[in-house]
């Protein structure tokens, strides 16, 4: 597995994203099948394993610290404050941002116990909480750097100004947030400051939310996948962007790779410093995607493929207006 750097550490240059084992693409797997992927990861070389206190209100973080912190030295491991599950007046655990400095301690310390780890490797801020300044939030992270509750700080799904703010209050070792072809946001401007930042760049749903893996039954969704709610995904939009795949598909064959490795490739081809994170729940796609390592696009085929799938040619924004109304990313 080719290495690429996150921040102060080393990784694998795909990453697993540990989201899809027990949240939002429909029924959680099974805590046997979900085990076989993290353990088929690590066993293939993965070393950097991206979770979460929102994925499955706690279920995902507790899935990777009982299969994998038996192996904690040999992985880099990312989690996530700032969005999680909170009971509400019927006690029924619902999605909240929060970015209060108390909070994301509480959260933290959870975290770790979850993770049955002292450290975590690098903790983001999963969402910025417009309610609160981005330096109070960080700056909370900050203090968690300090205790040596975590080794560095990340932020998910800002704006560049947002980063150079956070950034300035104290170091921000990684940005996550989606890109993919047919998700471009992060080449308006958010791209170029990690680069000037030194900041490394964490690409999630690199395969477009299972888009670029092969047409899709969007009617046979589960009814909790969150791609019901995504406009790319509604009948409309989704007629005229399944019109893409045909050529999409023929591109991936004259390469000799699968649909999801050659939308893997196009990313690792777009710099050493951006480092995509596929999820899924089977250990046969997670093999797929890490062959797009050995994938080799030239110049020719890497144009081909950013003129035919495109923030011009893909219909529908890629969050309802809820979900764009909680980011803060630059807009097309």
């Amino acid at each position: 597995m080719q290495q690429r750097q996150l921040g102060p550490f080393k990784v694998s240059a795909i990453g697993l994203g540990c989201m899809n084992i027990c949240h939002a693409y429909g029924a959680p797997v099974s805590e046997h099948q979900a085990e076989r992927v993290l353990l088929g990861a690590l066993e293939a070389g993965v070393t950097h394993f991206d979770t979460a206190a929102l994925y499955g209100f706690g279920a995902s973080e507790t899935l990777v610290g009982k299969v994998l912190s038996k192996h904690r030295a040999k992985f880099t491991l990312a989690s996530k404050c700032g969005m999680q599950g909170v009971p509400n007046a019927d006690g029924v655990k619902v999605r909240v941002i929060d970015g209060r400095p108390e909070t994301i301690k509480a959260t933290c310390e959870a975290a770790l116990k979850r993770l049955q780890t002292d450290v975590i490797d690098l903790y983001y801020l999963h969402r910025w909480d417009k309610q609160v300044p981005i330096e109070e939030s960080v700056g909370a992270l900050g203090d968690l750097v300090r205790a040596g509750k975590i080794r560095s700080i990340g932020l998910s799904e800002v704006s560049a100004p947002t980063l150079r703010k956070a950034h300035a209050e104290h170091p921000v070792a990684a940005l996550q947030t989606e890109y993919s072809l047919w998700t471009r946001n992060p080449e308006i401007a958010v791209l170029q400051a990690c680069r000037e930042l030194g900041v490394s760049f964490v690409a999630f749903s690199p395969v477009a939310r299972g888009f670029l893996c092969g047409e899709l039954d969007v009617k046979a969704f589960d009814a909790k996948d969150i791609r019901r709610t995504m406009p790319r995904f509604l009948p409309d939009n989704y007629a005229a962007n399944v019109a893409l795949l045909p050529a999409y598909n023929q591109i991936a064959a004259e390469v000799g790779c699968t649909p999801a490795q050659l939308a893997i490739a196009w990313l690792l081809h777009q710099g050493d410093d951006i480092l995509p994170i596929p999820g899924t729940t089977s250990v046969e796609h997670l093999q797929d995607d890490l062959g797009a390592v050995n994938v080799k696009l030239d110049a020719s085929v890497m144009a081909r493929l950013g003129d035919h799938i495109n923030q011009h040619t893909v219909k529908g924004d890629r969050y309802n207006a809820q979900g764009n109304s909680e980011v803060d990313t630059e807009v097309f």
